[in-house]
């Protein structure tokens, strides 16, 4: 079909929208969708494209969802908005959290709710700073995270963001802000004698905590797989560790559950594969499918307990917290992932996605590997799989196998040489085997 359809809107883009991520460049070749239905995008030309990252991995539900329309639709006829301020609250938002208590971790069973991913981590640091105070320890601050973390791009959950590129534009950053490694299986490289490399890996926050005084950490933060960074999934024994080393130095555990809440590894939360509980957790994008812009945070007994009993009012607010047309979308979209049964899909659909990638890709020269939990994968294309050695950045080898699987009707993200494929988990087998091919005849595009 020809492109003029889509060029012309384009045109019209870019007189007035500043876009996340703005790139005059990379906009001038982008796409304008008007349609979605299951796993599929349509764009201004009428072209199909499998939407390979589920939007940006929040549409796990698929467009066309007419539940999740029609409780947003009931919701606004009915009353669009109230304010969620103390003083004020909707049915919807108390179902919400009831709803939400019976599926999170055993321990909390309090939400805040806040319009994304980025607020809730800003809504975590102050929840943090907030319990420490009132523990009588306001020493205790900071915020340690992980290299290649990904916690939005607010100016405190930048901050946090463990990837470089975000913070030059915006320096100096916040002060109390550490990084420490990632565990990336693939590159991460243990010292010598060390009892296994998730202990290695997990034992880089103890020497973190050590370096900074235990009496100034507040929280450490993690995604139990790292999203945005690379689809790192863990080692088997190391999120254990990092609970043992948070219960040693009194750290909060914050769980990052933007992208792995919600059944998109195989479980219904990320930390759950390790049975570790966090003290903190954070969530947003699948908890409306994307519906409608929805977070929050859930807080343990303990620290509910903490700031219910100190009788001082916790000075956090968001005009849109506890939206009711959004915990009206909220709320139907637990049901779907109930009745579906999303977290057992995306083991299943998640498995045969992972099989197919290495069956079809594994033995490619330039294919390091290829890994994923539940329907979030990723390929990493290095120049030498003995060796592990990277290609060199201006080769942008992961730019042309995106151009290349776009050419193919299939749209996803890339970060440097990493391809990341996390569909819809309505996304059907039959669809799910057209991503291998297309993955497959992409890198024997670009790379032979």
């Amino acid at each position: 079909m020809s492109n003029d359809a889509e060029a012309a809107l384009l045109d019209r883009d870019a007189q007035h929208l500043i876009h996340p991520l703005h790139s005059k460049a990379v906009h001038a070749t982008g796409k304008v969708w008007v349609g979605g239905e299951g796993a599929y995008l349509t764009d201004a030309n009428g072209d199909r494209f499998i939407d390979g990252l589920s939007g940006l991995w929040n549409n796990t539900a698929g467009n066309g969802r007419s539940e999740l329309v029609e409780a947003g639709s009931k919701q606004l006829a009915e009353m669009a908005f109230a304010s969620g301020y103390a003083g004020s609250s909707n049915p919807r938002a108390i179902e919400l959290g009831e709803k939400l208590a019976k599926i999170t971790y055993p321990n909390i069973n309090q939400f805040y709710f806040t319009s994304g991913g980025g607020e809730s981590t800003d809504s975590n640091i102050k929840m943090a700073r907030y319990y420490w105070k009132l523990k009588g320890k306001p020493e205790k601050t900071k915020v340690i995270s992980r290299i290649l973390g990904y916690h939005g791009v607010t100016l405190a959950a930048m901050c946090a963001t463990g990837i470089s590129m975000y913070w030059p534009m915006f320096e100096p950053r916040i002060p109390g802000f550490i990084h420490i490694p990632s565990p990336y299986p693939y590159f991460y490289e243990a010292p010598e004698g060390a009892e296994s490399q998730g202990i290695a890996a997990a034992d880089e926050l103890e020497k973190a905590i050590l370096a900074e005084g235990a009496d100034t950490v507040a929280m450490f933060i993690a995604e139990p797989v790292q999203g945005a960074g690379g689809v790192i999934v863990p080692q088997s024994d190391y999120f254990p560790r990092i609970r043992e080393i948070c219960d040693k130095y009194d750290v909060l555990l914050v769980s990052d559950e933007v992208i792995t809440g919600f059944g998109r590894t195989g479980k219904m939360f990320g930390l759950e594969h390790w049975g570790v509980k966090p003290d903190l957790i954070q969530f947003a994008k699948a908890i409306t499918s994307g519906y409608f812009p929805l977070g929050g945070i859930g807080v343990s007994d303990e620290i509910a307990k903490t700031m219910n009993e100190s009788g001082k009012p916790w000075m956090h607010a968001y005009t849109y917290s506890a939206h009711p047309t959004g915990c009206a979308i909220a709320c139907a979209m637990l049901d779907v992932i109930e009745k579906e049964d999303f977290p057992a899909q995306a083991a299943e659909k998640g498995k045969r996605l992972l099989v197919g990638l290495k069956d079809a890709l594994g033995d490619h020269p330039n294919v390091g590997e290829v890994r994923g939990l539940g329907l979030m994968c990723a390929v990493e294309y290095v120049k030498d799989r003995a060796t592990k050695e990277v290609f060199a950045a201006e080769d942008g080898i992961g730019a042309k196998i995106n151009a290349e699987t776009l050419a193919r009707g299939m749209f996803s993200r890339v970060r440097g040489d990493a391809y990341y494929i996390a569909p819809p988990i309505v996304t059907d087998n039959d669809t799910l085997d057209r991503i291998v091919e297309i993955m497959a005849e992409s890198t024997k595009a670009v790379l032979g």
